[in-house]
């Protein structure tokens, strides 16, 4: 079943979000914002050492203090500490170096969690804090590629390497190409430390019920399901026995909403002292501990003929994982090897991704993880090659694309979980000469290069894929009401995606209902038998395919129940216009049938993903006083499939242009050589503002609908983040053509772009 055009048609049109007649007069349900009876607040120690041993804990002061309640430490817990697992490809050979829900020995990066205070209020608990003693034995500290490929600070000793794990991707045979390939060049490439941001910091807030041996949590997002079974595992209770409620979520990105040590030090407090128990992170806590990102290094060569035609791709990648292996740490190391072909035709690939421990926050998922360090890595090298071979940028990516008759295409295969992955479908020639005509390339090409008015102009190009619909299934209910309405009950969460919106849109061009007799609920355990969540750009495609597949089969309930009532077959029922007709008999009004009709609830499968694809261009202009970046103008043009709805397919598109811009200047998590963090405040830790790139513009198509699903949709939660890295730099190198400039990592801070413009100078003038 699909979604066709007929009498509704809200899918495909700009529908304001529902979300927002609540959110935006302030009517917003965040977890910070619930309150319950008897509640205790609960404040973290954490460790201010990087790397080091544990040697006391004296809580005792903290506990006789007025309005504390308890301290809990790893000596509450029992031999064995719960480890936070992996969520995402998980491998048992990874299971030692899993993050322990308390630090108990040994701490490994700031931040690390070492006792959980219960107090009367937060004010409290922060001042119990500083009467807790902690002596830790500072040990060397692996803070970089270097030392931890050197191994002087081990992590995990047993283990015996900092090396956590090598994905390796392959496709073809590359053993003779470098060999005989009239073109070969190799270079290497570094993107910064940088994290998800979201305005709202991780809270939870969790309720025992002792009598019912029951456990309610508020402050849900993302994957509550998953996060549900890592819980009752980790607690030893059954899954029955929990339930996640999802709250309003103030941004997500990929890391809000993940299974982190305080989703179960929270949980474990409440049934201990047997009282509600909530948690709110500040800001230093959100910058210190929340999923890392992007820190990477690599090294790659490329081979190709003359003509520009790659041959061959073959390197190796650095991630730095930081200090343990959790929920989704895997996924970037293997995305920026598998992904590094990008939307290009390479038919001989090895690539080896090696996740390196360091004395740092753990790394998890953030928004295009792993596929925006390979989109830089990968076209700022194009550049740097088509520049070399004497080919114009644009026509070096229109040789190697992917062409439209190549579909369904294969990239390379992921080892040692092994996946192989092939794009869906896609005319990527015609939307990179869409981008290039809007952009107006032809008109702006003279500038490359010219100084004008004290600034030089650049222009670049960049293409990418962005991949969606991460399986294995999501679940939908819905339920008929006696008014009329239908309630629909999702698996999929919000994480300020629009998702109400755009799951009410389909459900209701489906049933051919007006909007207001959907109302959609989301996320919440309760609702689903089980439920994905919101992750890899697949709320609308597989939580609106269930939808789909439910209400089709709600159809048929009533269709049966309607001929059963006049006497012919369910084929001569019609629905419309929320009147049931059967035959020549009256109309009967839709709700007169919600007791004759069960609630359904269906399963969408699904065990491939979408790509959407785009192309992004960019002018740009650099101060050479200063070297300083202004973007003049940004283009990307994007084709998603089947677009539910244009106006927040928009918001998602530019939003994401400005945090890959955000994260390709400013952002920049750093660390000195003892572990410690230098940028641990909003003063030092950059972020863009609402000013800081006004000159954005998204042209979102539907060009080429997806095979996967009836919906047709792909999902573009990260495209706009995607190409940012590579566009900008190879933007600024454009730019600064006279002085042979190439920036080779990032950021592209003013002060970074000042040093390589210096340097030119001073080797021309030698």
């Amino acid at each position: 079943m699909g979604i066709e055009a007929g009498r509704n048609a809200y899918v495909g049109s700009p529908v304001k979000r529902l979300e927002d007649l609540r959110l935006l007069p302030g009517k917003g349900r965040f977890v910070d914002d619930i309150r319950r009876e008897n509640m205790l607040y609960a404040v973290i120690l954490r460790s201010s050492i990087g790397h080091g041993l544990i040697r006391k804990i004296d809580t005792s002061a903290a506990e006789e203090m007025p309005g504390i309640h308890a301290v809990t430490t790893a000596s509450d817990m029992g031999d064995d500490i719960p480890v936070v697992p992996l969520r995402l490809m998980p491998m048992a050979e990874l299971e030692p170096l899993g993050q322990p829900a308390i630090a108990r020995d040994k701490v490994r990066y700031v931040g690390e969690a070492l006792a959980v205070v219960l107090a009367d209020s937060p004010a409290l608990g922060e001042d119990a804090l500083s009467r807790i003693i902690v002596e830790i034995d500072p040990v060397d500290a692996a803070v970089n590629r270097q030392t931890a490929v050197a191994g002087n600070a081990l992590l995990f000793e047993d283990w015996g390497t900092n090396k956590a794990v090598t994905y390796h991707a392959t496709k073809g045979d590359v053993s003779e190409i470098f060999e005989t390939a009239d073109y070969v060049r190799r270079e290497s490439f570094a993107t910064q430390r940088h994290l998800a941001l979201p305005l709202e910091p991780r809270g939870v807030l969790a309720d025992w019920d002792a009598d019912a041996e029951h456990l309610t949590i508020e402050g849900a997002a993302k994957v509550p399901f998953p996060n549900r079974k890592i819980l009752a595992a980790m607690m030893e209770l059954p899954v029955t026995s929990i339930d996640l409620i999802e709250s309003d979520v103030g941004g997500g990105f990929g890391a809000r909403g993940e299974f982190f040590a305080e989703d179960f030090l929270i949980p474990f407090a409440a049934r201990l002292c047997g009282r509600p128990v909530k948690w709110t992170e500040d800001r230093r806590e959100n910058l210190l501990t929340t999923g890392h990102a992007r820190e990477m290094e690599c090294e790659i060569e490329i081979a190709c003929a003359k003509d520009g035609t790659i041959l061959g791709l073959r390197g190796e990648v650095w991630v730095d994982a930081g200090a343990y292996f959790r929920t989704n740490g895997p996924i970037s190391p293997r995305n920026v090897a598998q992904f590094m072909s990008g939307p290009y035709r390479v038919p001989n690939i090895d690539i080896k991704s090696h996740a390196m421990l360091t004395n740092k926050a753990p790394i998890g998922t953030y928004r295009g993880p792993g596929r925006f360090e390979s989109d830089y890595f990968r076209e700022r090298f194009f550049d740097i090659v088509a520049g070399e071979l004497g080919i114009d940028p644009v026509e070096f990516r229109r040789r190697n694309l992917v062409a439209e008759n190549e579909m369904p295409y294969s990239i390379a295969k992921i080892e040692p979980v092994e996946r192989q992955e092939e794009f869906d479908s896609g005319d990527y020639h015609m939307v990179l000469d869409r981008c290039l005509e809007a952009f107006g390339w032809k008109e702006k090409e003279e500038l490359r290069g010219l100084l004008i008015d004290g600034v030089y102009h650049g222009l670049a190009v960049g293409c990418f894929v962005e991949g969606g619909a991460a399986g294995p299934s999501e679940n939908a209910r819905v339920v008929l009401q006696e008014d009329g309405s239908v309630h629909v009950f999702v698996g999929s969460t919000a994480v300020g995606q629009g998702v109400l919106t755009v799951l009410t849109q389909i459900a209701a061009d489906a049933l051919e209902l007006p909007l207001d007799q959907i109302k959609v609920f989301h996320g919440s355990t309760p609702f689903v038998s089980d439920g994905f969540g919101s992750y890899h750009s697949r709320s609308t495609v597989m939580g609106g395919s269930a939808i789909l597949l439910a209400v089709e089969k709600l159809r048929a309930h009533i269709c049966q129940a309607a001929a059963a009532q006049a006497g012919c077959e369910a084929e001569n029922v019609e629905i419309v216009d929320g009147m049931v007709i059967a035959r020549d008999k009256p109309p009967i009004a839709l709700g007169d049938f919600a007791k004759d009709v069960p609630d359904v609830e269906e399963t969408f499968h699904n065990h491939k993903h979408t790509y959407a694809y785009g192309t992004a261009a960019a002018h740009v202009t650099v101060d050479p006083d200063t070297g300083e970046v202004s973007v003049i103008d940004l283009l990307m043009v994007e084709d998603v499939g089947k677009i539910v709805n244009p106006l927040t397919l928009q918001g998602q598109a530019v939003g994401g242009l400005v945090q890959g811009l955000g994260g390709t200047f400013l952002e920049h998590m750093i660390y000195d050589d003892q572990a410690q963090a230098v940028t641990g405040t909003l003063a030092d830790y950059l972020l863009p503002q609402s000013t800081s790139f006004p000159n954005i513009r998204a042209i979102m198509l539907e060009e080429k609908p997806s095979p996967i699903g009836p919906l047709g949709a792909k999902g573009a939660g990260e495209g706009g983040v995607l190409p940012m890295g590579g566009l900008m730099a190879n933007a600024v190198a454009s730019a600064l053509s006279s002085f042979g400039v190439q920036p080779t990592e990032l950021p592209l801070s003013p002060s970074y772009i000042w040093k390589l413009i210096r340097t030119a100078e001073s080797k021309s003038d030698r």
